[in-house]
């Protein structure tokens, strides 16, 4: 073991190596800013260039990349409220709202350093484990898993704001869009309305742009000003850092929640934030500054989300088992430069698994270091005015969504999940509870019907499901006692003309209903997951519709300031519709014309009608964020959605 040691140092502090992996490192950078690209896109890119290169080399430019994405992807969580990437969904709820008031640099430091630590912690738990974790490993099958998805429902309580019936309703609407396409016990198809798009469900980098990046689009262009309306940013990320000392505990404990989670395959990034999340509420005296700018809720995820890095390393190095989608590419990576994941990598090839572990927390360093240094000077970026980045925004999140399947249902999609988002925000429907639904929806299915096809319902004696059923208990009797408590009433009282609220609540009953009715269309095997949610649901949307119709209206508001716009404005007179006109009519010239002529007209226009800029601007602006697009095109080898004008005349690339 010494042996294999001494040669893993010498290893990654050869030039070479380390030259590599600072490649990746920047590789990964450059990566995890765009939002909904990810890991695995990054990967994905990555691979073609592997052939015929040094192992070690090959595993440093993988390992650099694939660490520092979850570091690099909070600049637009924090800066924009558009989630890098799964794995920093949860970072957007406390820091947008920090970078709305001014202190991007404080939620950035806090963020990098939490990365930071948590990326060092889960190297140490993987060096320790890498020898010991295959016993432990075993332990979880298909019923322990199911369970774990449990625990994750079980924060939805916490984040549901004053209503816990909206919140648990909301997470059946996400538990209910991760039941659209096949089902997997039968592969029947359900709630696809015959588009062929729906047959594999809708992609998670939809629903995360869809509920979160495009309701904030709109309620910053509603303010028409700065994200962080012209505040002073100075040195906070010194404060972010401070930060981190001061809940050195707190990170230790969700770096430690994000090892745990990140080892136990399928589950990985799109969950560990969340749970990290909810653990940081449950267990905090104080509440009240949660979803508005606690930067307790910046750290707790992000020091998860690095850590299970170093957690996924342990299935897919031992068992060839990979712990989340980004480790799936990574594996294929090991195979690509003739690695075999499995035992042998302990017992044969030990200095390549502590070359890859050491890569690991040296990557960590490289990465959140670099992003420390820059953050003050991309965190500028909020002072600039909303209007002028809006066009950007939009069209980075329309690529970012468009990369899911490559189809131009996922714009489509992204619209249509937007629109449900800017209506859930407007009327106190909590959105992340949706997303923790969605993201366990499919997993939650899978594992049950597997437990049942195992075990019977004799699972529920295990040993482990057990334990994990009473932890659960545990989170909910916690947020029982500490969360925050209301009723639908109390959600209510501020708006005395409820007929909109009525009307969206209707709606979503409807949909309950309608998957109801399919349920009842498809085998028992293949109903009973989104029958038993839909009809849950329908009694909770009619208790949300009962309180709703009932409850008084004791003071006048008006929904618009809910929004952020200043009250009298002109984009308060504008109306919420206003801005879904602009999106809407995007859509339909890129049905028309195509996303990328699409795109260039509404660059021209928005910049010119909205920001009041001058043409010569304009066209400068334009050209930029047209330029880069297409450059981007070229270097992923990527087609843009066609228009009815592609398929009319024969058009050279890009715009064909």
């Amino acid at each position: 073991m010494l042996d294999s040691a001494l040669i893993a140092l010498a290893n990654i502090t050869s030039g070479v190596h380390l030259l590599y992996l600072i490649g990746g490192v920047f590789l990964g950078l450059a990566v995890g800013i765009f939002p909904g690209l990810g890991g695995i896109v990054g990967l994905s890119l990555l691979l073609p260039f592997l052939y015929g290169m040094d192992p070690t080399s090959a595993l440093a430019m993988l390992i650099g990349l694939v660490v520092v994405i979850p570091t690099s992807d909070t600049f637009t969580s924090v800066l924009m409220g558009i989630p890098g990437s799964s794995a920093s969904q949860a970072t957007v709820l406390d820091g947008f709202p920090l970078a709305k008031r001014g202190e991007a640099a404080r939620a950035l430091g806090a963020a990098f350093s939490a990365s930071l630590f948590g990326g060092l912690l889960g190297a140490l738990i993987l060096t320790v484990f890498v020898l010991v974790a295959r016993p432990v490993i075993l332990l979880f099958g298909s019923a322990e898993l199911f369970m774990l998805t449990v625990l994750g429902l079980s924060m939805v309580g916490v984040m549901a704001g004053s209503s816990i019936v909206k919140g648990l309703a909301a997470c059946g609407i996400g538990l209910l869009i991760g039941g659209i396409g096949g089902a997997p016990a039968t592969g029947e198809y359900r709630m696809i309305f015959d588009l062929d798009y729906l047959t594999d469900g809708v992609p998670l980098v939809v629903v995360g742009l869809g509920i979160f990046a495009i309701p904030e689009i709109v309620d910053l262009l509603r303010q028409n000003r700065s994200i962080a309306g012209g505040a002073t940013l100075g040195k906070g990320w010194l404060d972010g850092l401070r930060d981190t000392i001061r809940n050195k505990w707190l990170c230790v404990r969700c770096a430690g929640i994000g090892s745990m989670v990140g080892a136990l395959p399928g589950l990985g990034g799109s969950v560990v934030d969340w749970i990290a999340y909810g653990h940081v509420v449950q267990t905090a005296k104080d509440k009240s500054q949660f979803g508005k700018g606690d930067i307790r809720g910046v750290l707790a995820p992000e020091s998860a989300n690095n850590a299970k890095e170093g957690g996924g390393l342990i299935p897919t190095l031992l068992f060839g088992v990979p712990g989340s989608g980004s480790m799936a590419v990574f594996l294929g990576g090991m195979v690509l430069i003739g690695l075999e994941p499995g035992p042998s990598m302990v017992e044969d090839n030990l200095d390549i698994t502590y070359t890859i572990i050491w890569s690991l927390a040296l990557a960590n360093v490289i990465g959140a270091g670099t992003c420390l240094l820059i953050s003050k000077h991309v965190a500028k970026l909020t002072t600039i005015r909303y209007t002028l980045m809006a066009p950007f925004m939009i069209m980075v999140i329309c690529f970012g969504a468009f990369q899911a399947t490559r189809d131009l249902g996922d714009l489509v999609a992204l619209f249509a999940i937007g629109l449900l988002g800017i209506l859930m925000k407007r009327f106190g429907w909590p959105r992340p509870a949706l997303l923790i639904g969605f993201v366990l929806s499919g997993q939650m299915e899978t594992y049950l019907y597997q437990a049942l096809q195992f075990y019977e319902w004799s699972f529920l004696t295990r040993p482990g499901v057990i334990i994990i059923g009473l932890l659960t208990l545990g989170s909910v009797a916690l947020g029982a006692i500490y969360g925050q408590r209301g009723t639908d009433e109390e959600q209510t009282r501020r708006a005395p003309n409820r007929r909109p609220q009525v009307l969206f609540a209707g709606f979503l009953l409807l949909g309950f209903a309608y998957g109801l009715y399919d349920a009842f269309q498809q085998s028992y095997l293949g109903g009973v997951y989104t029958g038993a949610v839909s009809a849950v649901m329908l009694l909770l949307c009619g208790c949300v519709l009962y309180g709703l119709t009932l409850a008084p209206a004791t003071a006048p508001a008006n929904h618009d300031e809910e929004l952020g716009a200043e009250p009298g404005s002109r984009e308060e007179r504008l109306g919420l519709g206003h801005y879904i006109y602009w999106l809407a009519g995007l859509l339909v010239a890129i049905f028309a014309i195509g996303y990328l002529l699409a795109l260039t007209a509404f660059f021209l226009v928005f910049l010119r009608v909205k920001g009041g800029i001058s043409w010569a601007r304009t066209a400068l602006l334009t050209a930029c964020g047209i330029g880069f697009l297409v450059f981007l095109a070229h270097i992923m080898v990527l087609d843009f959605p066609r228009g009815l004008l592609q398929e009319a005349v024969s058009l050279p690339w890009p715009i064909g």
